[in-house]
């Protein structure tokens, strides 16, 4: 199976956004809104202090009737974040997010982010390596080499 360091790698744009746990959530949607993504690590130097997702903004901001424009992330992200290695499969990634209700994952190397995997990019990483068994095995019963 695939491994978190290749699917990295096959990213167009595989750097990480993040935000400061003092920036507002109105600064973080832009942010989303403009890099086309669904979450942002939110860091206090080097240091993962939380995530911040559209989820969090629809249940912690929309429902709870807050005010994007003067609430600072730190209190509406999710602390408790769940992070993978390079060297994880897409499989063990997959079974991470299932069990923890996620869609996306920090990727972490002897300490430091290195990326962040979100559940298509898994996705797309599985449909490539399963279109690649189905011509081979195609290539093989057909006789062709």
């Amino acid at each position: 199976m695939t491994t978190v360091a290749e699917i990295l790698k096959s990213k167009p744009d595989a750097q990480v956004h993040c935000v400061a746990p003092s920036d507002t959530v109105l600064a973080a949607l832009r942010l989303m809104a403009e890099k086309h993504i669904g979450a942002l690590l939110v860091m206090e130097g080097e240091q993962i202090a939380g995530i911040f997702t559209e989820r969090d903004y629809a249940r912690k901001v929309v429902l709870l009737g807050r005010a994007s424009v003067d609430t600072p992330v730190r209190e509406v992200m999710t602390r408790a974040v769940r992070f993978v290695h390079p060297s994880h499969s897409a499989e063990q990634c997959m079974a991470l997010m299932t069990e923890n209700r996620l869609r996306h994952l920090p990727v972490v190397d002897e300490g430091r982010v290195v990326g962040l995997v979100s559940i298509g990019d898994l996705v797309k990483s599985v449909i490539s390596e399963q279109q690649f068994i189905i011509t081979e095995m195609e290539r093989y019963i057909t006789g062709a080499r």
